[in-house]
């Protein structure tokens, strides 16, 4: 009698997949919360929830409490709200903070995709609170799961001073287009979208799936070339960009894509994924990048396809300009292109926020502007269309509930994933750490006034992006006498934009307890030697890693490998 073969990983998916559009089931979600958890088939628990933005939360070991790269789950559930682009009223962070108050133990932390996402939700709870956030307008739908996750956006759409254009309108018709949409359920993995109409690129198109960045061209009246000068605005095209342990930056097509073509353009590109069947052969591999890191698809492939598949040719893509080194994280008070009115951008501190400090937010809002807020990727809140008179109390006011509007390079600059408080997949607790980490640096280098991105991520998957950070740190383990304890990985100079780059492993690794040490050697030194205006970029680019090391360590210290993902890609907080 011979064995029946055994479903691989990935094979199991695409047959749960073909077998039920998780989003036809609502009922019996609903079943679920009147028969309580046991009631809940694994194919729900490991599967079909994540299309609802829901899915088990970690016992707080992270992935080493238990067995074949995912640790133990808790009756208790992790649940992501989709925010396009980042715009929220203040009526809806009001209803957030009463559902965070009621069912998620009064914290929640916002994202790197402009999400809000709770904890310790019940599966009782979980029909009440997907029925509050759908009668405020929001939804969890596709926040996870191998569909098209949060379409981001600049935060200040509608309102910077110095956008191309107000691209919103777009993101919010690809969210309608793509979220809840059957044709595109079943993708072979999480997909990401990013349309901007800023100079800055703050939406990251760079490690995007698809990147849609604004950009001027001029009209021509006839075939000679000379042009009336009336500008057209449309949007350079990328592609393929992604994180997680294999980092891609996005590759720019031959393409100026009109306003017009925005959305079949995405459709054409959602269907491009969703048809590679090769795609769908391995779970680790499954993202549109791997197209080009693993199947020979070249740009220019990759393109013919697209335009068959949209059924028209694109014009040839313009010069542009990659933004050259500006700090995207939006803290502090700015003018608007509105006369006479500001946005303020408050920090928070490595995206956790609480059920008080959103209630406050959210009359702040009302009470001192038009009661709009945007969230932004690097897990910040923002307020808009603030008028002249009531900037500085709104300042005061939020800087006295915790939400810093000038807060230290530190504060502004922390980023941090859920980590194994929350997360089967970390390797490493991260909020906690982030803050103290945050603290020691104040008191150590109060005066440091260089803008830096310090992002922590609680394992190699880049949840919290420290591929694209000055300082990335990857969490590690270290046995130390007979203990397993927290350490970090170095990760240095990773940019985007005009220089973009991923940031350099360079092989020092630490306890947990020593990274604000290592830091403060590296920046003491950085700011010892560095040339005139010569940015943290700058800096580490013009030294090699055996210095990079030795500043960390204070000594010369020898190379230590990088150790790989221990699992499959996570779904926590998202990279």
């Amino acid at each position: 009698m011979t064995n029946p073969v055994q479903e691989t990983k990935a094979q199991r998916v695409e047959r749960l997949k073909r077998e039920k559009n998780p989003w036809e089931g609502l009922e019996e979600i609903r079943r679920f919360a009147r028969e309580g958890f046991e009631s809940i088939p694994p194919e729900w628990l490991g599967t079909y929830f994540r299309w609802w933005g829901v899915y088990t939360q970690g016992d707080g070991a992270g992935v080493i409490g238990g067995q074949g790269g995912e640790g133990k789950a808790l009756p208790y559930f992790m649940l992501r709200i989709r925010i396009p682009n980042g715009l929220l009223q203040s009526h809806q962070l009001r209803t957030v903070a009463d559902l965070t108050k009621r069912y998620a133990r009064g914290v929640a932390d916002l994202t790197v995709r402009q999400n809000i996402q709770l904890h310790w939700i019940t599966i009782e709870a979980l029909p009440e609170v997907l029925e509050g956030l759908m009668q405020c307008g929001l939804s969890t739908t596709a926040a996870c799961g191998d569909v098209t996750r949060n379409i981001t956006g600049c935060p200040l759409a509608g309102v910077d001073a110095d956008e191309i254009c107000d691209a919103s309108p777009l993101a919010l018709e690809a969210n309608q287009l793509l979220a809840g949409n059957a044709d595109f359920y079943n993708l072979p993995r999480k997909f990401k979208i990013s349309i901007t109409g800023c100079r800055v690129w703050c939406a990251y198109p760079e490690i995007n799936d698809v990147g849609l960045t604004a950009i001027r061209r001029s009209l021509h009246e006839d075939s000679n070339g000379n042009s009336n000068g009336k500008p057209e605005i449309g949007f350079s095209l990328r592609v393929g960009g992604g994180l997680s342990t294999d980092p891609h930056l996005g590759m720019r097509l031959n393409a100026f894509v009109r306003w017009s073509q925005v959305i079949p353009v995405i459709r054409g590109i959602a269907e491009v994924f969703r048809d590679s069947e090769q795609l769908r052969e391995n779970r680790e591999r499954a993202r549109l990048k791997f197209l080009f890191l693993r199947h020979g698809v070249t740009a220019e492939a990759f393109q013919t396809e697209l335009e068959q598949r949209i059924g028209f040719r694109l014009d040839p893509a313009v010069l542009e300009q990659p933004p050259d080194d500006v700090y995207r994280d939006h803290v502090g008070i700015h003018p608007q292109k509105q006369a006479g009115y500001f946005y303020l951008g408050a920090a928070v501190l490595r995206g956790r926020i609480s059920a008080d400090q959103m209630y406050a937010a959210a009359a702040l809002a009302e009470r001192f502007a038009g009661g709009e807020l945007r969230t932004t990727n690097m897990q910040n809140l923002l307020v808009v269309n603030v008028p002249k008179h009531n900037v500085g109390a709104l300042a005061k006011e939020l800087d006295d509930i915790g939400l810093r509007v000038d807060g230290s390079p530190f504060w502004r600059g922390a980023v941090a994933c859920s980590g194994s408080e929350f997360c089967k997949l970390a390797i490493t607790e991260t909020k906690s750490f982030s803050r103290w980490l945050v603290e020691e640096l104040e008191e150590r280098l109060p005066g440091f006034e260089q803008h830096l991105k310090l992002h922590v991520t609680g394992c190699p998957n880049s949840c919290g992006q420290h591929w694209i950070a000055d300082i990335g740190i990857e969490g590690k383990k270290i046995k130390v006498g007979d203990r397993m304890l927290d350490a970090y990985y170095f990760c240095l100079g990773g940019a985007l934009g005009l220089h973009q780059a991923v940031a350099r492993p360079i092989g020092y690794r630490c306890l947990a307890s020593e990274v604000p040490d290592a830091i403060e050697r590296l920046l003491r030194r950085y700011l010892a030697e560095r040339e005139p205006a010569e940015n943290l970029r700058a800096y580490f680019s013009r030294h090699n890693d055996v210095e990079l090391r030795e500043y960390l360590a204070g000594k010369f210290v020898p190379v230590v490998a990088r150790d790989p993902s221990p699992g499959r890609v996570p779904h926590a907080v998202e990279g």
